[in-house]
């Protein structure tokens, strides 16, 4: 009798947090702007700028619902595409000869896997997604009180083996917006180590609010931070972009200056 009033006792703990869970999410969602007009959105595109070791670079993100992305950021007077992907293929600009270059196959798989469901937001429709959230508890951060939720996405590749995809955040319990979300670096020297990416300054584009601020924080310590200029919700979008041309293609495709004739 005992272990049956226990195991109903599990049960029953971890149905009342999905339902915390579910009930922050749903308050979330109609904060910021409703199901519906979030399911209405196709494509977006952001101009912003990042500021870092007192420099401004300007930055543009460019995203779809159906997985693709652009991410480009200018620096000198040139433009470096730090990241591109067109649904199976990730590249990006090589800084030493500012050539295009593939990215390795692991980060295409995992884009592939995630970035679709993250868009715009991955707690949009996400049990249709496949992904799970659970509610942690209450916690102080960045000087408020805060719900806590750990979001499940799908699986990713590192080094060869599949590892969870899980975000942690930080829904502030007046205005049930996250504040925060923190993840955990899986790969490289930095492994172990905690990011955060801290949102603030929420506004309303087209009756959808976004958080024009981002900092970042690197184990607690503060890096970089990006401003957000502005945010065009379904924008016409040139498919090219987000598609990979070697530079042998490029080199191709220039026009002579002399005589105006594409060279061969």
């Amino acid at each position: 009798m005992k272990k049956i009033l226990f195991v109903f006792s599990i049960f029953f703990i971890n149905f009342l947090s999905a339902q915390t869970a579910d009930e922050i999410i749903d308050k979330y969602l109609k904060n910021i702007g409703g199901k519906e007009k979030l399911s209405q959105i196709k494509t977006l595109k952001i101009q912003a700028k990042a500021m870092q070791q007192g420099m401004e670079i300007p930055i543009e993100i460019i995203m779809t619902a159906d997985g693709k992305q652009y991410i480009s950021a200018e620096i000198q007077g040139k433009k470096i595409v730090q990241l591109a992907f067109d649904g199976e293929t990730a590249w990006h600009t090589n800084f030493m000869n500012m050539e295009p270059e593939k990215s390795d196959s692991e980060t295409a798989q995992n884009l592939k896997k995630n970035l679709k469901g993250e868009f715009p937001i991955p707690f949009l429709n996400y049990k249709d997604k496949g992904y799970k959230v659970e509610f942690i508890g209450k916690e102080e951060v960045e000087g408020a009180e805060t719900y806590k939720i750990k979001l499940t996405e799908h699986p990713v590749t590192m080094d060869g083996k599949e590892v969870p995809k899980e975000v942690y955040y930080y829904f502030d319990t007046e205005n049930y917006v996250p504040i925060v979300a923190e993840e955990e670096i899986k790969k490289g020297q930095f492994k172990g180590a905690k990011v955060q990416q801290v949102f603030s300054d929420f506004q309303e584009v087209d009756g959808i609010y976004f958080p024009f601020s981002t900092a970042q924080k690197f184990n607690g310590m503060t890096g970089s931070e990006v401003k957000v200029v502005k945010i065009e919700i379904n924008p016409q979008i040139d498919e090219n972009i987000f598609k990979f041309v070697p530079a042998s293609k490029t080199t191709e495709s220039k026009t002579d200056e002399k005589t105006g004739d594409t060279k061969k």
